[in-house]
């Protein structure tokens, strides 16, 4: 095993900032006085392994749980009567909605023009897109520009191929690669920078002073997917990502869904782009590989190919706060004893409101396991109805760029019936904050040294690589600021919490 030093980093050139004085650059010593840091410490590699084993529990139950969550649910459940009343109402709206998209289909998943995001989406637009959480840009990158980056993906992968890893092993589609040159002219590209930006936007803080700034986003390395025609031996059913049982393990996360909890009617209030709840969750408790551990409101990718509805692409479930009021309450809630000695199939599954019953007795969370994603199937949670409701989004074209809520349901089609490769990078909407400066910070590291990003499976990584992308393959600064090579800048009447997140991060950073 090549051992690499993780605060080891090369000396840069000085770039020149306002008057021509040289910006600070991050070098060892900046590195170790950030390691002093206790509020922030430095993550340790996690353990080798590929994308496929945080997604077990999608194709096979997980161990029972201990019995200390059933008193999880019983400190949560505060006022019974209110959580049932709560939980009738969803399951009555949940009819209309799972019919309204079984009806319509991915007519459900807005396609948008890439000049709407520049002149800034309707108030039909955004009030759709609240919605459903799921949205496709259209255009932006020029297609000639987008196919030169898998072509040179392609070289990378070839140039390397002892080396390359991911899942599944025998053919690979999930490559574990994250320091290639395209990705990084993908994630500096300015179509991309300015959706982000612009769906950043769309988030606020409920707490005066909450330290993030939405119009600064970072940099989330991820991996990229090259995947030909043909059923895949790994797929990716529903789930949700960014937390699995820490949904309502974790207090401060379990704090974001305040109102669901509540139960009555206060459900109605939960406002899924509510910033200040989300920056102290806790969503890695167990420290999983391929578990994101910041905040991340944007899951997103980049198309790379012609791929459309059957040829490997992603699925939604175009239902965002209502999905999610569910998915908090279904873990209190058991279908009754006679009702579920009769239903030997998912499809038996009563779903009127008379068949479940309040049970804080049982520790199951259905879906939940320690360490894996939240799994979402017809048997743990059949009022979605994901048979009907979980939907392929349109057809995208390369440059298309793609982004789902970090709540929302999604999956991945199981055959690619197409005639050519379904490709994405993966490259999500990540704004500026205290804890994912901190995470910048390590993903600075890893960079420089080739390793895999902090969130990631560990090893080597691409540390012996050939044409590996180095720091002087971010050609303009706004690129290098995301990626923790330049101080953020104090913009123009900045609020409060946004010159404390920037002031935070650039400390963190060195600078």
């Amino acid at each position: 095993m090549l051992r690499i030093s993780r605060i080891s980093t090369p000396r840069l050139r000085p770039r020149l900032g306002a008057g021509g004085v040289p910006h600070s650059t991050p070098g060892v010593r900046a590195f170790a006085q950030v390691m002093q840091t206790e509020k922030h410490a430095r993550r340790a590699a996690k353990k080798e392994g590929t994308v496929a084993e945080f997604f077990e529990n999608l194709v096979s139950e997980g161990p029972p749980l201990p019995a200390r969550f059933a008193d999880l649910k019983k400190e949560m459940c505060v006022d019974r009567d209110a959580v049932e009343h709560a939980w009738r109402a969803v399951l009555k709206e949940l009819e209309d909605e799972t019919e309204e998209i079984a009806q319509r289909g991915n007519e459900m998943v807005m396609r948008v023009p890439y000049e709407d995001i520049q002149r800034g989406l309707s108030e039909e637009q955004l009030k759709m897109l609240k919605k459903t959480g799921v949205m496709v840009v259209t255009g932006g990158v020029p297609e000639q520009e987008v196919l030169d980056w898998k072509r040179s993906l392609r070289e990378y992968v070839a140039a390397n191929k002892d080396g390359v890893k991911g899942a599944p092993p025998d053919k690979i589609v999930f490559y574990e690669i994250y320091n290639s040159k395209p990705q990084i002219l993908a994630r500096t590209h300015p179509a991309l920078i300015n959706t982000q930006k612009y769906l950043l936007s769309l988030w606020h803080t409920s707490v005066p002073d909450t330290g993030v700034s939405v119009r600064t986003p970072i940099s989330y390395f991820d991996r990229f997917r090259i995947r030909d025609p043909g059923p895949s031996v790994f797929t990716l059913g529903a789930h949700v990502d960014g937390g699995g049982i820490e949904r309502w393990e974790d207090p401060a996360f379990r704090s974001v869904w305040k109102r669901v909890l509540e139960g009555g009617d206060a459900w109605k209030s939960y406002d899924p782009f509510d910033i200040s709840p989300r920056l102290d969750a806790v969503q890695d408790l167990y420290n999983a590989p391929n578990q994101c551990s910041i905040f991340r409101p944007w899951q997103g990718w980049t198309a790379l190919s012609h791929t459309g509805p059957g040829e490997g692409t992603l699925r939604v479930l175009p239902m965002l706060p209502l999905a999610t009021a569910y998915i908090i309450l279904r873990p209190f809630f058991r279908l009754r004893s006679e009702c579920a000695s009769k239903a030997s199939t998912p499809a038996e599954i009563p779903l009127q409101a008379d068949a479940w019953v309040l049970d804080l007795e049982n520790p199951e969370f259905p879906g939940s396991s320690p360490g894996k994603t939240q799994a979402i199937t017809p048997v743990t949670h059949p009022h979605l109805r994901i048979d009907k409701t979980v939907v392929s989004i349109p057809r995208v074209n390369p440059g298309d760029q793609v982004y789902w809520h970090t709540d929302l349901v999604h999956a991945v089609e199981a055959d690619h019936n197409g005639a050519g490769d379904s490709s994405v990078m993966y490259i999500p909407a990540v704004p500026l904050t205290e804890k994912n400066a901190a995470y910048l910070r390590d993903q600075r590291d890893t960079f420089l040294n080739g390793l895999p990003s902090p969130d990631f499976p560990g090893g080597e990584g691409e540390s012996r690589f050939v044409g590996r992308g180095t720091v002087d393959d971010i050609t303009h600064t706004d690129g290098r600021r995301m990626f923790g090579f330049e101080p953020f800048k104090y913009a123009s009447f900045v609020n409060d919490g946004e010159r404390k997140a920037i002031a935070a991060a650039n400390e963190l950073l060195g600078f």
